[in-house]
């Protein structure tokens, strides 16, 4: 296979071969992270746990995910892309069937939130590092982005959907059997994947930055989830937090005055088109990781219904996103980046409030459609030209480290979505909880929109001269 014709944006057959497995990579690493939404009751009954031990379960997987992001990014140098890939879809597939056998929710943590966080860390920045080294030029890539999160989008949103059929049809280990052949497949797809940069070898790690940075973000969300047993003990995880990533970038300023070569280069901050478009990623898979949460347990713990009927809500979302991100190519030619991360946080919002009014005057499951459309189509519209921004920011040769500080920051935000809206929701779970927590991620929301604003004005990739 050759690179030539993804690069020059035509919709090949090569090209094609590239972007399936790709886009399938991230369709299920986004399939889990809300799958398990939907087999909250489920869960807790067969391993004995309760409902914050399934949140755990689902926020410690998208916390491995945003923790080892960074340094799965620095590997793919060294490594290569192909080889980082194919070792992360192992690991994933391996977490997945131990998953699937789980006696108890230790084992069950061990294989979906460690074993497929870590093979997520993996495979995922190699998948944004090709799309961009593969395909050139905005609209190309836009496309080529815009199929990679359709599918990412569409695996989060019908993440509920699948759950639910599958949960209902045949049990919630199945849902883990059926990311075990996903897997499968994406390898098999793989196989004749070309990796247009060498790796090399010799490309020195920064373990030291990348035992800090990981370390800094694992007891930030952890302090987060003791919320509401302990506030101490969550000022004081907050805090050590806080200190440790203070001391993860004292240390990689010391390494770069030394003139060696740090886990991530403070440089990656110094764009601010890139820096804001980090802050819309985050905020982006936050408002859509929490909605997904928050609305998949209350609907099952409090309003007591089915796996398949709370994932059959979610289709309203599914669809949304499907409709606006498969129409990325031509609305990069017609309108700006900027206007459609702005137009997207402004309708997500608008989804988020519509969900809270609407909900709390009628009382049926299908109050909830309406504003999951909404939310479904914002982020649509929004997902590929944010990832869009933040890459194209950047020369090929620092692909890798912005693929894994780009991917740490979005499945950050998703890990804080559940932290956050989970711990407002499981302390108040009959009393408010679901108000409080959508008022908080329709919040997030504004931010989102507040950092698109200050975004450049460009122009669509369709305009005269561009």
């Amino acid at each position: 296979m050759t690179t030539a014709a993804p690069g020059a944006g035509t919709s090949t057959a090569g090209g094609r071969r590239v972007l399936v497995p790709l886009a399938l990579a991230q369709f299920i690493c986004s399939f889990a992270g809300s799958s398990m939404n939907v087999m909250i009751n489920d869960i807790s009954a067969d391993l004995g746990t309760t409902v914050q031990g399934v949140q755990v379960a689902i926020t410690v997987f998208l916390l491995v995910m945003a923790a080892l992001m960074i340094p799965g990014g620095k590997l793919t140098d060294r490594w290569g892309r192909k080889r980082c890939l194919m070792l992360g879809l192992a690991v994933y597939g391996v977490g997945a069937l131990l998953s699937a056998a789980a006696p108890g929710l230790g084992v069950l943590i061990l294989g979906n939130s460690v074993l497929e966080g870590v093979g997520t860390a993996l495979l995922i920045p190699p998948v944004y590092i090709l799309t961009t080294l593969l395909f050139t030029g905005t609209a190309a890539r836009a496309k080529a982005f815009g199929a990679i999160m359709a599918l990412g989008g569409i695996g989060a949103a019908a993440g509920p959907l699948i759950g639910g059929l599958l949960t209902t049809a045949i049990g919630w280990r199945a849902n883990f059997g059926f990311q075990a052949v996903v897997v499968a497949l994406i390898l098999l797809l793989t196989r004749t994947l070309e990796d247009p940069l060498p790796p090399d070898p010799d490309r020195p790690f920064d373990a030291v930055g990348a035992v800090l940075s990981a370390a800094g973000l694992v007891l930030l969300v952890t302090g987060i989830l003791a919320a509401d047993d302990d506030v101490w003990l969550m000022t004081g995880l907050l805090a050590a937090g806080a200190a440790v990533l203070a001391g993860f970038f004292g240390w990689i300023r010391r390494l770069e005055r030394s003139g060696r070569e740090p886990l991530l280069a403070t440089s990656l901050f110094r764009d601010r088109v890139s820096d804001l478009g980090l802050v819309t990623q985050n905020a982006q898979w936050l408002v859509l990781m929490g909605v997904s949460f928050t609305v998949g347990a209350y609907l099952q713990v409090v309003r007591g219904y089915s796996a398949v009927a709370t994932g059959g809500v979610f289709t309203a979302a599914t669809l949304g996103l499907l409709a606006s991100s498969l129409g990325a190519e031509r609305l990069a030619e017609r309108w700006s980046q900027r206007a459609l991360i702005v137009t997207g946080f402004a309708t997500t919002t608008a989804g988020i409030v519509v969900l809270l009014l609407l909900v709390r005057a009628v009382d049926d499951i299908w109050a909830f459609t309406p504003g999951l459309l909404l939310i479904g189509l914002g982020l649509g519209l929004m997902l590929t030209p944010s990832v869009n921004v933040v890459q194209s920011a950047f020369p090929d040769s620092r692909q890798g480290e912005i693929s894994g500080l780009s991917r740490s920051v979005s499945n950050l935000g998703s890990s804080l979505g559940t932290a956050i809206a989970g711990t407002i929701l499981v302390a108040e779970l009959t009393n408010g909880g679901y108000a409080a927590a959508m008022i908080v991620l329709a919040v997030f929301g504004v931010v989102g929109l507040g950092a698109a604003l200050f975004l450049p004005h460009d122009r669509p990739a369709g305009a005269p001269g561009h």
